[in-house]
């Protein structure tokens, strides 16, 4: 089953704000908003509608939101603090301030040509140099057989028409939820390294998502890569690469 879904990779960073009842005078912005809002005076709590459709659907944010519990990427123990507030208006500060560390390969995140050539990584071919009319667009969405990696031959059986660019593939790691799952799991489905030449050899494709940590299967997990990202095509003004979307989708 495939059908064409609006893609916006939209990197969704969420700040969390610290909220309080108490309130100290000397920030002037305490009291006056609190009364403008109704926070404190017995009136409706504030409500964060976070949305996840724009323009009437046209443009969808599937990203993941980052969470504590979320898996990373070979251990058990989630993602765990990312985000802090050294500096809170609670506390006394003027503004709160956020500070966040986390591993880059986290979440919903695109991977760079120099994630695994040496040679890309010192010249400078990171996330910025990707092309931003491939990373945006209509997508595929096709439905992958569950009881196997993403061979050549599942690759020549989803029959994906040429000319198409972009292509979510979504697996039984959707299906086992494996991204609501705190534990990273080394069994999940994934290209390998014949899949990903069958792709670059026989289709249009420039994107590939998937729905779990890694595009490549653990068992092929650099051949994979090196078949996706090695490959750079001149447009004329800049170098277009295939590049690839992990966890995209929140499933």
């Amino acid at each position: 089953m495939a059908k064409i879904v609006g893609l916006m990779l939209l990197v969704q960073i969420l700040f969390l704000a610290a909220t309080g009842a108490a309130a100290s005078s000397a920030h002037p912005a305490y009291e006056e908003e609190a009364a403008a809002c109704g926070v404190g005076g017995g009136e409706e709590e504030l409500v964060v509608i976070r949305r996840e459709e724009y323009d009437g659907g046209r443009i969808l944010d599937i990203t993941h939101a980052y969470r504590e519990d979320m898996p990373s990427w070979e251990t058990d123990e989630g993602l765990g603090q990312f985000l802090w507030l050294p500096k809170s208006m609670k506390n006394g500060s003027l503004a709160n301030n956020s500070e966040m560390k986390m591993p880059t390969h986290s979440g919903t995140h695109v991977d760079a040509p120099g994630h695994v050539f040496q040679h890309y990584f010192e010249a400078g071919f990171d996330v910025d140099t990707l092309d931003l009319e491939v990373l945006n667009g209509p997508a595929l969405l096709v439905d992958v057989p569950r009881d196997k990696n993403i061979t050549a031959e599942v690759m020549e059986s989803l029959h994906i028409p040429k000319g198409v660019r972009r292509v979510l593939f979504r697996t039984l790691n959707t299906d086992r939820k494996l991204m609501w799952k705190k534990e990273c799991h080394t069994d999940y489905i994934g290209f390998m390294e014949d899949g990903a030449q069958w792709l670059v050899d026989n289709t249009d494709i420039k994107l590939v998502g998937v729905d779990y940590l890694s595009v490549a299967a653990y068992a092929d997990l650099i051949p994979s890569h090196l078949v996706f990202l090695k490959s750079r095509i001149s447009n004329g003004t800049s170098d277009a690469r295939f590049c690839i979307i992990v966890v995209l989708w929140s499933g």
